[in-house]
């Protein structure tokens, strides 16, 4: 991709997702995700209303009037992207990869973020850690973090949740809020994720493609896995093979849901023909 092209997808990409944290998430995002308390901002007279608990009783003495104490919510939140670019992730039957999805969603997340004035980091994962940018803010920072998200090109074609949690722990010494975006065709991450889950807020965002689910009836197919390169020859028809593959992909998802849900962090899943929109929406509403 040369530069005119990658800067025209990502000029496309961020008038899609930050109109939608603009006039949908930013707010949502807001009061899902809270600052680390209260801080005082000022103090100002009395109003009808005011909860009399907020009097400042010195000021209140010297000026022989009522006035009360305002406070702000300390904001400054750090957000981690940590981003699945494994073979796996190159793989969609409609118009889209599921690369694609999880670029939008991750600059939709990035874009709230920065509406709210906070940090935002990136981590870019396939069996290995492929790249880390530290938590910063401003426009110019997400728009590098989309460039990344469109351009990088993975050294590993494999997955390991583990080791990118491992170190995301190594990284992020303070509380940070994390989207974890992959398909979770993966396991064994469960007790990394459980000594991560307590000192960070995390989500798992699965992406998939409707495909993955179930083989369908096509005769001899040569199929290639994405993360090995293995080629193989698969016999569709047969009725085992299919029960067999289907009951995998069961095992990987059910790993993912009871595995994120028992470390007490967030679980959504999106189709790649879904509307990501709706989804975020709706987990945003449950949380806040």
């Amino acid at each position: 991709m040369d530069t005119k092209e990658l800067l025209k997808k990502v000029r496309k990409i961020e008038i899609k997702t930050r109109r939608l944290s603009d006039h949908i998430f930013g707010g949502e995002y807001h009061s899902t995700f809270k600052g680390r308390g209260m801080t005082f901002s000022e103090v100002r007279q009395y109003q009808f209303g005011d909860d009399v608990r907020a009097i400042d009783w010195n000021v209140t003495a010297r000026y022989n009037e009522p006035y009360v104490k305002v406070f702000e919510e300390e904001r400054e939140l750090t957000m981690m992207l940590m981003v699945d670019i494994s073979g796996s992730e190159f793989f969609g039957t409609h118009q889209q990869f599921k690369k694609d999805i999880i670029t939008e969603i991750s600059a939709t997340l990035a874009f709230s973020a920065t509406q709210n004035n906070d940090k935002i980091g990136l981590i870019l994962f396939s069996d290995k850690i492929e790249l880390f940018i530290p938590p910063k803010k401003g426009k110019s920072h997400v728009l590098r973090i989309i460039r990344e998200l469109l351009e990088f090109k993975p050294e590993g074609k494999g997955t390991d949740v583990a080791e990118a949690l491992k170190f995301l722990s190594n990284v992020m010494k303070k509380k940070a809020i994390v989207f974890l975006l992959s398909d979770f065709i993966s396991d064994n991450y469960e007790q990394t994720l459980k000594i991560v889950g307590k000192k960070h807020d995390v989500t798992g965002i699965r992406v998939y493609d409707e495909r993955e689910e179930n083989i369908p009836n096509l005769g001899m197919v040569q199929m290639e896995d994405a993360e090995t390169g293995e080629s193989i020859l698969v016999n569709t028809q047969s009725r085992r093979v299919r029960q067999n593959y289907a009951k995998y992909y069961r095992e990987r998802v059910d790993y993912f849901q009871d595995t994120f849900t028992k470390s007490g962090s967030g679980v959504l899943s999106c189709r790649v023909d879904d509307s990501y929109v709706k989804k975020l929406l709706s987990y945003f509403k449950r949380r806040g």
